[in-house]
């Protein structure tokens, strides 16, 4: 009998730690994907570029006001960034919003999200990333790497969410402590 319940209990903690290895949906890379350079602009109009968060592990999702998924998930965005964002890692939120900057405003003002605008009003990043649908997050890597890949909505601050992030966060953390 102890023998059964040892089993089913390796069982369990070999599903959940399976399912916190990889959110569903979410396409993990092999190897890392060099990140075409990205150019956009935040809330203000200042160019901005993912080189200003080298050295971070960074959540980049491209989304639109009129998605409605999109809408769903940034108030998961903004609390996952009030979670775990910091030194080592941050939620970028890029809008492909062609009304600009005062829409993203605008939407973010309403439902209390606090993010940073960030916008590609002529959608080069849709078409530099190589997307086909919105919601689309990418996992970059502190090296500016793409690491994993997600199409559609997701949950952000989802408990195996949180766990996968943390994960991949501690692990590049560590690799960059090692000498």
């Amino acid at each position: 009998m102890k023998a059964i319940l040892l089993a089913m209990a390796m069982a369990i903690l070999a599903v959940a730690g399976a399912l916190a290895q990889e959110p569903a949906g979410m396409i993990l890379h092999g190897e890392p994907q060099p990140v075409p350079e990205l150019v956009f602009a935040d809330e203000s109009g200042a160019p901005r570029t993912l080189e200003s968060w080298r050295g971070k592990m960074v959540l980049l999702n491209v989304w639109a006001t009129w998605c409605a998924p999109c809408r769903a998930e940034m108030p998961t965005l903004d609390r996952l960034q009030k979670r775990l964002g910091g030194e080592g890692f941050e939620v970028v939120a890029l809008s492909v919003d062609r009304a600009g900057a005062g829409a993203v405003r605008k939407f973010f003002d309403e439902i209390g999200v606090s993010l940073p605008v960030f916008i590609d009003q002529d959608g080069a990043a849709l078409r530099s990333l190589a997307l086909f649908g919105l919601p689309a997050t990418l996992l970059i890597g502190p090296d500016g790497n793409e690491l994993a890949r997600l199409t559609g909505p997701a949950t952000w601050d989802a408990p195996e969410m949180i766990a996968f992030l943390t994960r991949a966060i501690e692990r590049h953390q560590q690799r960059n402590q090692t000498p």
